[in-house]
C-alpha cells in the first residue's frame, strides 16, 4: 500500500484567531510615561504619615497620581471605565486636600500658644484639632503679671482656675518661707487643682509672686470640667500633665530638704512624711541610714 501524497492533498492550516488582541510591545509614546508617573505618585502618596500634615501630604500625592491616571486613560478611547474611575477618585482626593488645608488654616495659634503646644501637648500625641478645643476653652486669652505682683495670696485667693506659665518666673512661698520657683510651661496651681473635687471650693495655701514680668494662660474651673465631660480624651491628657507637674514640684522640694548633718531628706520615706516636726529633729542621727537606702530607690 502506497503512502498518501500529502503534497497533492494541499492541506492548509489557518492560524486560530485570538479571542483578544495581544499586546506585542509597550507604547513608546507619552501615554506609557504618564502611566508610570501616575503609579509613582500613588506610591509616594501612600507613604504619608498621620496628623493633619500627614493627611495633606497623602492626599496631595494621591490627587496628582489620579490626575495623571485621568490623562493616561483619556488618551485611549478603549479605557473609558478607567477614565471615569480615575476622575472620580481625583475629585475625592482633591476635596480632601482642600478640607485638610482649611483645617490647618483654622488650627493656627499665637506664637506663645504654639510654643505651649510644642512643649506640653505635641509630645503626648495631641492633635492640633484637640488643642484647638483646649485653646477655645480659655478663649485664647493670655494674661500678664507685673513684677512683684501676686498671682495668688495664701488663705485669700480662691481656687477657681487652672493656669500655665508661658514666660517669666514665679516665686512660691508659704508663711514668708521660700519653697520653689515656677518656670515657663509649668502649671501655676496644679496642686490646688488636684486637691479639690469638681464640686468643692478652696483657697490657696501658698503665695505666688512674680519675680519678673510674666504671662500665663488660664482655664476657668467650671468651663474646663464641661470640656472634660464632652471629651474624655482631653480629660485624660490634662490628668497626665497635671500629675506630672505635681511630681516635678515635689522633687524640687526634695532637693531643698536637709537634716542637720547635711543629708537630703527623701520625701518618699514614711519617716519623713509621718513623724511630727519635734520628733523629727530628735531622730536626725537615726534617719541617716534609711535616707541613704531611700535615695537608691
Amino acid at each position: 500500500m502506497e503512502p498518501p501524497d500529502f503534497e497533492a492533498m494541499n492541506f492548509t492550516v489557518e492560524p486560530a484567531v485570538a479571542a483578544y488582541p495581544l499586546c506585542e510591545q509597550w507604547r513608546d509614546g507619552s501615554e506609557g510615561s504618564v502611566f508610570h508617573l501616575a503609579n509613582i505618585l500613588l506610591v509616594l502618596g501612600f507613604m504619608g504619615g498621620s496628623g493633619l500634615y500627614g493627611l495633606l501630604y497623602l492626599f496631595t500625592f494621591l490627587t496628582l497620581g489620579f490626575f495623571c491616571s485621568v490623562l493616561w486613560a483619556w488618551s485611549d478611547t478603549c479605557t473609558m471605565d478607567s477614565f471615569l474611575w480615575s476622575f472620580a477618585l481625583f475629585g475625592v482626593c482633591l476635596g480632601q486636600v482642600l478640607y485638610v488645608a482649611y483645617m490647618l488654616r483654622g488650627a493656627s495659634f499665637e506664637k506663645e500658644l504654639q510654643e505651649l503646644y510644642n512643649c506640653m501637648f505635641k509630645k503626648l500625641g495631641v492633635s492640633l484639632t484637640h488643642f484647638g478645643k483646649i485653646v477655645a476653652c480659655c478663649d485664647g486669652d493670655i494674661h500678664a503679671i507685673e513684677k512683684d505682683h501676686c498671682f495668688a495670696i495664701e488663705g485669700k485667693t480662691p481656687i477657681d482656675k487652672l493656669s500655665v506659665l508661658l514666660s517669666g518666673r514665679i516665686r512660691v512661698t508659704v508663711n514668708g518661707e521660700f519653697l520653689h520657683y515656677i518656670y515657663p510651661f509649668q502649671f501655676l496651681d496644679s496642686p490646688e487643682w488636684d486637691s479639690l473635687r469638681p464640686s468643692e471650693e478652696g483657697v490657696f495655701q501658698v503665695t505666688l509672686r512674680a519675680d519678673n514680668p510674666c504671662r500665663f494662660v488660664a482655664w476657668r474651673r467650671k468651663k474646663l470640667y464641661l470640656l472634660f465631660a464632652k471629651h474624655r480624651y482631653i480629660a485624660k491628657i490634662f490628668g497626665l500633665v497635671v500629675r506630672n507637674d505635681i511630681a516635678e514640684k515635689l522633687y524640687s522640694l526634695n532637693e531643698q530638704a536637709f537634716d542637720r548633718a547635711g543629708h537630703h531628706y527623701d520625701l518618699r520615706l514614711p519617716s519623713y512624711c509621718h513623724i511630727p516636726g519635734t520628733e523629727l529633729e530628735k531622730t536626725d542621727v537615726l534617719l541617716q541610714v534609711p535616707i541613704q537606702s531611700g535615695r537608691s530607690v
